[in-house]
């Protein structure tokens, strides 16, 4: 149970200590008080948003603390040893919940000095509090969230989870079998283009990085032709058809013959050379060594003509095949080097629209075993809810009786789904109806029963689903909205019954509510120094009275009022 609440700088409150015990605690007070902020203030202590607007002007932050006492067997002890916290410590301290809201609105949460996320300490929070709002019976209305109050009063948690489970299984395969019959289709349209083009660059045969290598090629050719070219040229000239063109050959060859005759013929005649004849020898010497150079030049590039192989053939192919590569690249739309690729992803598109046939068998395959699973857990899951409907039905029944609704009748409504709108809750859909009066037929909530007659229906609900649930407290907000004299007792008796085995907290503005309290707090606004403030206070008995007269008369209390609360007092007493 909730055992102390200490609020700091939330809105209007500047400080509060409460401290409370079992049973029905029932707040008071005019409206405008702040019961609204303490509710705030309970609600940011259990994980709900967190604004700016909340703490008080002119601090740094607000504080929320709430204290709780709940037995270690409590399910909320195996959320917090998954979390890491020493069960040992808790059982001794219990549960101190804190929550801190800076003035720029964001907010820590700790759990015993332990710092813990906000999602996971909203976890913890339901295990311990459900708290009900002003205009929770206007929810109640919309059949959408009727499917989850059935689950929750007692429908197996093990079929929810499987319908789920095969839920997901199902539409996981319907994906992928949609996913693959859109491919197949898309790839299906093109696939005369694609077979025609896969045969095109297969005949191609394009490689990576060919481009480069074939530049590279056709450069080298395109150098050695340019160099056989002036081979030939300097070969023509050291060796010319027409030998008389060649002026420097000729020019030795003449000059050779004329120094010949001034040379002596005889051998004695050479061993007497004069000086003029000896220069004469060398000059003839030199003009042998300048021929045998000619010729020796003429046999250096006749051999490196000889080396140079080269085939104008070869040229002309690898210009063809750059333009070929080039074309293709254009057609496609990609680099050269890309073309290896693309032919590698046309085949696979080919070979995934062979494939696909055989696999959208098997998926096919998979989707109606899939679906065949859910709808029989579907059908399981509905035969469960069916059972459980009747027994919430008559628990609910059961509960409008002491409420004043003696005369109406509750029923659930289950009815299937269109096999479009099939989901992961099943194929159920799920409508409170009400028959306000014997001999009149059930009808949805909203076009059957009065503002009043919701709050009461709202409260046998959560009654009766309290006692499916290990909460430590129930939070009212004005449970007695639209009713009065005897109905709005009804409610309080009820509210005070359900108090002694569950905690039961209780805003209200019916003195009937608020005398059906074991304890009962009054909430007030004061203005201290120009600044307003809210301060509650635990009444004791003579100030019970007073307030309940209050509420009674109003503004001006009369005798009369107080009698009626010590009637009031006497009879919840």
């Amino acid at each position: 149970m909730l055992t102390q609440l200490s609020i700091r700088n939330v809105v209007l409150i500047e400080k509060l200590d409460l401290f409370f015990d079992r049973g029905l605690t029932v707040f008071t007070g005019e409206t405008g008080a702040g019961k609204s902020i303490l509710l705030d203030s309970l609600g940011l202590a259990l994980g709900e948003r967190a604004s700016s607007s909340l703490v008080r002007v002119g601090t740094n932050q607000a504080t929320v603390t709430a204290c709780f006492e709940v037995p270690i067997s409590h399910p909320v002890y195996t959320q917090l040893a998954e979390q890491g916290f020493e069960l040992a410590e808790l059982s001794e301290t219990n549960l101190v919940i804190r929550r801190i809201i800076a003035a720029d609105g964001r907010s820590r949460a700790y759990i015993n000095d332990q710092p813990v996320s906000l999602n996971f300490l909203k976890e913890i929070s339901q295990n311990l509090v459900e708290m009900q709002g002003q205009h929770e019976q206007v929810g109640l209305m919309d059949p959408r969230g009727h499917l989850n109050i059935l689950d929750n009063f007692g429908v197996s948690t093990n079929l929810l989870q499987k319908i789920k489970l095969h839920y997901s299984k199902w539409i996981e395969a319907t994906a992928k079998l949609s996913a693959l019959r859109a491919t197949i289709e898309a790839t299906a349209h093109e696939e005369e283009w694609l077979r025609e083009s896969v045969e095109e660059l297969k005949r191609l045969a394009p490689q990576s990085d060919e481009e480069l290598d074939l530049i590279e090629k056709r450069k080298n050719l395109q150098q050695d032709e340019r160099r056989q070219e002036a081979l030939t040229s300097a070969l023509a000239q050291l060796s010319p058809q027409d030998r008389r063109a060649f002026q420097p050959a000729q020019a030795l060859l003449n000059a050779s013959k004329s120094l010949q005759k001034l040379l002596p013929s005889s051998m004695n005649e050479q061993n007497s050379l004069s000086s003029t004849d000896q220069a004469i020898q060398e000059a003839l010497e030199a003009i042998i060594r300048s021929e045998e150079a000619l010729g020796e030049a003429e046999n250096i590039v006749n051999h490196i003509i000889n080396d140079i192989h080269l085939d104008p053939q070869l040229l002309d192919d690898i210009e063809e095949r750059l333009f070929s590569l080039r074309a293709a690249g254009r057609k496609y739309g990609v680099n050269i080097d890309e073309l290896s690729n693309l032919l590698q992803n046309f085949e696979t598109r080919l070979l995934n629209l062979d494939l696909g046939n055989h696999q959208i068998k098997d998926l096919e395959q998979e989707v109606a075993t899939c679906r065949a699973s859910f709808e029989d857990a579907a059908e399981k899951l509905s035969t469960d809810r069916k059972k459980v409907a009747k027994k919430l039905e008559n628990s609910i029944t059961q509960e409008l009786t002491p409420l004043k609704l003696d005369r109406a009748k509750f029923f659930v409504s289950i009815t299937p789904l269109p096999n479009e709108a099939w989901n992961q809750t099943g194929k159920d859909q799920v409508q409170f109806l009400i028959a306000a009066n014997p001999g009149v037929p059930p009808a949805p909530l909203n076009k059957a029963a009065s503002g009043g007659e919701l709050s009461r229906l709202l409260l046998a609900l959560k009654v009766v689903l309290s006692q499916q649930s290990t909460l430590s407290a129930l939070v009212f907000d004005e449970i007695d909205s639209g009713v009065g004299g005897s109905t709005a007792s009804a409610i309080g008796d009820r509210l005070h019954h359900v108090a002694q085995n569950l905690q039961v907290f209780v805003v209200t503005h019916s003195p009937q509510v608020a005398a059906s309290g074991d304890m009962q707090l009054k909430i007030s606004k004061t203005i201290e120094n120009g600044v307003t403030l809210t301060h509650t206070k635990q009444l004791s008995a003579d100030e019970r009275r007073e307030e309940i007269a209050r509420m009674l008369a109003g503004n001006h209390v009369t005798d009369a009022a107080r009698a009626a609360a010590d009637s009031l007092l006497h009879r919840s007493n």
